[in-house]
C-alpha cells in the first residue's frame, strides 16, 4: 500500500507556475492596452469631401447644437476649457485636439472653444467631418 500512495503523490502537478504565468500574461496585457478616450456625446458633424481621418487625436471636445461643450464624457462650462486642455495636455503632452462640433451649433460657440485651445498651447486643432 505504500507504494499505492507514492505514486498518488508524485502525480499530482503543481499548477503555482502556470498562475504566474498567466497572471504575468494579464499585467501584460492591462499595461499595454490602448484606452479609447471618448468625448462622451454623440454629435451630428457636418460632411465634408475633404476629409481625412485622423488615426491620433488625444483630446477630443464636442460641442452640441444648443452650445454645450463636453470633455470627457463631462458637460463644461465654455470658460473652463483652457483649464480642461491644458489638464489633459499634461497628461499627452504630444496631443492633438479634435473638436466634433454639431451641424446645428453656433460658429462662434465653436471658433470660442478653438481660441481656449490655442490659450492652453495647442495649435494642432482638426475639426470632426464625416466624408460625403
Amino acid at each position: 500500500m505504500r507504494r499505492r500512495n507514492r505514486k498518488s503523490e508524485e502525480s499530482a502537478i503543481d499548477l503555482t507556475p502556470m498562475l504566474d504565468v498567466v497572471f504575468i500574461m494579464l499585467i501584460f496585457f492591462i499595461v499595454t492596452t490602448s484606452f479609447v478616450r471618448e468625448s462622451g456625446i454623440d454629435v451630428n458633424r457636418p460632411s465634408a469631401k475633404t476629409s481625412k481621418s485622423k488615426p491620433k487625436g488625444n483630446i477630443l471636445i464636442a460641442i452640441k447644437s444648443n452650445g454645450d461643450v463636453w470633455i470627457d464624457g463631462r458637460n463644461i462650462d465654455i470658460r473652463a476649457v483652457r483649464a480642461n486642455v491644458e489638464k489633459l495636455l499634461a497628461e499627452y503632452p504630444d496631443g492633438s485636439v479634435i473638436v466634433q462640433s454639431d451641424t446645428d451649433s453656433k460658429t462662434g460657440v465653436l471658433v470660442e472653444v478653438m481660441d481656449r485651445v490655442r490659450e492652453a498651447g495647442i495649435e494642432n486643432i482638426s475639426i470632426a467631418t464625416t466624408k460625403k
